[in-house]
């Protein structure tokens, strides 16, 4: 219990109370810290606004969610060793058929860095070699070209990435989907093992589907 000590003038000196600004300022920061890793798995895909691509079928949230993704995605796999001939080379992320997305990951990315190892993003377009990409996102504008995309890597270790419908049953590792209006994704794990990737078991947890084995 608190005491108030008397002056000699008689005028009281109130009880010491520690302050609540700075555990106020901490819960702040937690809140917004806590809301910005949720909106990376559920930030809604629908809104008045479009996205700077002019493309009617993406806007800017759902571009933000998936520049976001594409971003993350790195962390929670494991490519083989020869993927990366030096201690310093970068991951390099590769985006087709999608302008817009391209952009927003290269300033995201700008500076920064992924497990000490540094970001390069490459707006690929058709004739472009494919080789020493570890992340290819092949956007909606391509999906008629994505089989023919997924045949050119073949088994090489790249992290494929879509947005189409089928996608995993053509050979897609991630693919994108719309659920309830949040950007959502689904994993392939037998095309993942088959370019000798590894996925995290934290990667699969917040995908809507993991599949294994044969697909219809």
């Amino acid at each position: 219990m608190h005491s108030t000590r008397i002056l000699s003038n008689g005028k009281p000196i109130p009880a010491y109370r520690p302050s609540t600004s700075r555990w106020r300022m901490g819960l702040a920061l937690l809140l917004r810290v806590l809301a910005l890793s949720l909106a990376l798995w559920a930030w809604p895909a629908t809104s008045i606004a479009q996205s700077a691509s002019g493309d009617p079928g993406i806007n800017a949230d759902e571009e933000s969610v998936k520049t976001a993704f594409l971003y993350k995605f790195p962390n929670y796999v494991e490519w083989p060793a020869s993927s990366f001939p030096k201690s310093d080379s970068p991951y390099v992320i590769g985006v087709m058929g999608s302008d817009a997305i391209a952009g927003s990951l290269a300033r995201m990315s700008a500076n920064r860095s992924i497990k000490n190892r540094p970001i390069v993003v490459r707006n690929l377009e058709t004739g472009d070699s494919l080789n020493g990409i570890h992340v290819l996102f092949i956007g909606r504008s391509e999906r008629a070209r994505l089989p023919q995309l997924l045949k050119q890597l073949g088994a090489q270790p790249t992290l494929t990435v879509t947005e189409a419908d089928d996608a995993l049953a053509q050979g897609s590792m991630i693919n994108f989907r719309i659920v309830e209006e949040r950007v959502r994704f689904e994993i392939s794990l037998d095309a993942a093992d088959r370019s000798g990737l590894k996925l995290s078991s934290r990667l699969l947890a917040l995908a809507t589907v993991v599949t294994k084995g044969p697909q219809k």
